[in-house]
């Protein structure tokens, strides 16, 4: 028992001790040939990249996470615009980006950067594409990890075979399981096998291919509960539904009848109305103004209920006041029958404005955290414009003061026709001509009369 105190007491100051890179590994060009023997969990980074550094210290707990655990996946980083050439290949475009490579598949994260989501990506991923749960206890702590999951139920077919096709697609999001009949719990009942459930929301439902169309669509449109917390992370996975979003835009701390009314309201529509509406709407609450505002470009009255269209940027907000269940209904209706109006949009009027709406917030934030830079940031580039202009102006009037000043100093008796002088000379060269040719003539015919 000694040995074994020493033994683990070791191995803690061993991880306490080592630097915490130590556990990425910096990859090179030899990464390439090497990569096919493991399970790569890799951050393509540039040096210059402010969000790439503020994951840094976080990577570096994932790796120090993924090494204790005992996991397979080995963790590493690459700084893309040294290795540009792999980074290519793996289609890296932006900064940074984290990629699973297993064998010859590289699956994208892109959840929330922190090291609990990255860890459960990557053990996730890392792992068999469907886990099997062979018996109702396992099947109850797996339900109760997590609140959605995906089962398929039977044996060997083709639509277990589209099953697992659909999550090596889409495996990066959620998990997917297979189990018999009598895994399932007792309340669970099925008209036919083989079938595809997802259990979330307390209850289940069953995939049907006439009534939900493609598997694939489907899973993507049932991978999240019934009703979020939504922000601005969520609100953008939710965009890959194609599902309306409809939100109570609430205040989480103010417990006002108001609010909390809104709340459960939503949460009611959710549950209750779910056959009739969870193909087309997804529901939650947002906490909060400031995110909606961006993204409406306009300033909301908290609490309200706000349908975004995070397809077109469209959004819809109720014509009145929504008091009860029975009104949300009736805007949602309308919604669906195209008699609500539509805000908002990406037509160009709306690109210019968002343009103009996103430069107007830069500037305003940078001067409200830093008042001194934001002087310098605005005030050098406009002094400059303003010498140039004031150089351009200046320069002008010097050329017209010049033209008027030689102007001035001829003799303003001067006209197209000359001078008196000039004129008398022009005179005196016309006689001197004229009396020329009378000479040449009279020479002429003395010249012939002589002859």
């Amino acid at each position: 028992m000694a040995a074994a105190g020493l033994c683990f007491l070791a191995t803690v100051s061993l991880y306490l001790l080592a630097p915490t890179s130590a556990f990425v590994e910096d990859l090179d060009e030899t990464f390439k040939e090497t990569r096919q023997d493991d399970i790569w969990l890799v951050d393509f980074y540039a040096p210059w990249c402010g969000h790439c550094k503020k994951l840094e210290p976080v990577w570096n707990e994932v790796g120090i996470e993924m090494r204790s655990s005992g996991s397979p996946v080995r963790v590493g980083k690459m700084d893309a615009t040294v290795h540009s050439s792999i980074a290519s290949e793996f289609g890296v475009r932006g900064f940074p980006t984290i990629k699973l490579l297993k064998g010859d598949m590289a699956y994208n994260y892109r959840g929330q950067r922190t090291k609990e989501d990255i860890v459960e990506f990557a053990n996730r991923v890392a792992g068999p594409l469907i886990r099997q749960l062979p018996s109702q206890q396992m099947f109850e702590h797996v339900q109760k990890r997590h609140p959605v999951l995906f089962v398929y139920v039977g044996v060997e077919s083709t639509l277990k075979e589209k099953f697992i096709e659909v999550a090596s697609e889409l495996i990066v999001y959620t998990y997917f399981f297979s189990a018999s009949e009598d895994v399932l719990p007792e309340y669970v009942k099925l008209n036919e096998v083989p079938a595809i459930l997802v259990f979330k929301d307390a209850t289940y439902f069953v995939y049907d291919e006439y009534e939900d169309g493609d598997l694939s669509s489907w899973v993507n449109r049932e991978r999240f509960e019934g009703y979020l917390h939504v922000d601005g992370f969520t609100l953008y996975e939710l965009g890959d539904t194609g599902k309306l979003v409809a939100v109570a835009v609430i205040d989480d701390k103010n417990n006002s009848v108001e609010h909390t009314r809104l709340k459960s309201i939503v949460q009611e529509v959710s549950k209750s109305y779910r056959d009739l509406f969870h193909r087309d709407f997804q529901f939650g609450h947002m906490d909060g103004s400031e995110y909606i505002n961006s993204l409406l470009m306009d300033e909301v009255q908290v609490p309200t209920i706000v349908v975004l269209n995070t397809s077109n940027q469209q959004y819809f907000l109720p014509s009145k006041k929504i008091e009860s269940v029975e009104d949300m209904i009736q805007f949602i209706n309308s919604i669906l029958d195209g008699t609500a109006d539509a805000q908002g949009g990406d037509g160009i009027l709306q690109r210019i404005k968002r343009v103009a709406y996103d430069a107007r917030s830069t500037v305003v934030s940078v001067f409200k955290s830093s008042p001194l830079l934001g002087c310098f940031l605005f005030g050098l580039p406009l002094g400059v414009i303003s010498i140039m202009c004031y150089g351009i102006c200046t320069a002008d009037t010097d050329d017209g003061t010049e033209e008027m000043t030689r102007k001035d100093v001829i003799d303003p008796s001067h006209t197209d026709e000359g001078s008196d002088e000039e004129q008398d000379e022009d005179k005196m060269r016309e006689h001197s001509s004229e009396v020329t040719d009378e000479d040449q003539e009279e020479k002429d015919i003395m010249e012939k009369k002589k002859d």
